[in-house]
């Protein structure tokens, strides 16, 4: 019973801290002001996402206390997160250099993988794959990607907090199902509820934006989240990549497809297919409303199989995956030019 008052005050303390950020934001001068790269056309406030930030964290040390979160597990979470989130508010408020947001997402991603003890074997079709030291490399750089692929897909209204709350809700029944005793699926409850929170001032049309330090701090979140899934169970990586599958396919072929036209990636655009959905609908509601229902109808079904050991992490991997990318090319993920000649 004490569990869901807490799950109620968490999602109750997001919301009312979003609608002081929202105050804030204009107190401050805080604003995302439209221009050719933007999906809105209204300018709005931005950095509601330290609301799920701090309603987040402030619950870590609580389950610690009773015994409901591990401490390694507790410091690599809260370490990782506070200096990601850290890093995404100041440059919120003022430009910092790409190198350094860099340096600190890799150094919370070390940080992250080494309370939670590294990255365990793969296990596929029957196997077990220990990378070893290879695989605390990997895990890195995966963290990193999916840390910044989650702010390059936080675009359009509601979009990264529907992202968030579908996942995190089918994260935490993929490890009941798997480990019925564990209480790790509490973690993805409370994020999702943190979300939920913030969710109500950014549905369509959103009265503030998540910006990079909420989305920052979502992307690291659920990577050392899929981390720790997958040491209760090799087999949970892989049904929470399925489970990430809208935002890892639409940013990673959009990613590839500009760096094999020259072009320099880092740089803010709005090439991505959720973004071409949007404007040929005319509408972000619609796309964000239909990512959830893929998260919900496909890819969680998918993911069941997976955790259930019906069906193997690879194989369940790559039948959700080929439906995703036929939608990415059919919305021009990372085509700039194709987008533009069909715009006009």
């Amino acid at each position: 019973m004490i569990f869901w008052w807490f799950i109620l005050l968490t999602s109750v303390v997001s919301w009312a801290l979003t609608g002081f950020l929202r105050r804030y934001a204009l107190a401050k001068n805080l604003i995302d002001i439209p221009n050719e790269r933007s999906s809105h056309s209204v300018p709005t406030p931005r950095g509601g996402g330290v609301a799920v930030v701090v309603s987040f964290l402030a619950v870590l040390p609580i389950l610690n206390t009773f015994d409901l979160l591990s401490t390694p597990v507790f410091l690599a979470l809260w370490g990782a997160g506070f200096a990601v989130a850290v890093t995404g508010f100041l440059d919120d408020h003022g430009h910092i250099a790409a190198r350094w947001r860099l340096l600190v997402h890799f150094g919370a991603a070390v940080w992250g993988l080494y309370w939670l003890g590294g990255f365990p074997p793969l296990a596929a079709f029957g196997y077990s794959l220990d990378l070893g030291w290879l695989g605390y490399l990997c895990a890195a750089v995966y963290i990193v990607w999916l840390l910044n692929l989650y702010n390059f897909m936080d675009g359009i209204d509601g979009l990264a907090g529907i992202e968030a709350i579908t996942v995190c809700c089918s994260g935490a029944l993929m490890v009941w199902l798997v480990a019925p005793d564990s209480t790790a699926w509490m973690l993805t409850a409370f994020l999702a509820t943190a979300v939920l929170g913030f969710l109500f001032w950014n549905l369509p049309p959103a009265r503030i934006f998540m910006g990079d330090a909420g989305s920052g701090f979502l992307g690291i979140m659920l990577a050392l989240l899929s981390v720790q899934a997958a040491w209760i169970a090799p087999r949970l990586f892989w049904v929470w990549l399925i489970l990430l599958g809208v935002f890892i396919v639409d940013a990673t072929v959009t990613l590839c497809r500009r760096v094999l036209r020259g072009e320099k990636f880092y740089e803010a655009h709005r090439s991505h297919a959720y973004q071409y959905a949007s404007r040929i609908l005319g509408a972000h509601r619609p796309v964000t409303l239909a990512v959830g229902a893929i998260n919900v109808f496909w890819l969680m079904p998918v993911a069941g199989l997976v955790a259930l050991d019906k069906l193997d992490g690879i194989v369940g991997l790559t039948v959700a995956y080929l439906p995703l990318l036929l939608l990415a090319y059919r919305y021009k993920a990372g085509d700039r030019q194709a987008q533009a000649r069909q715009a006009k």
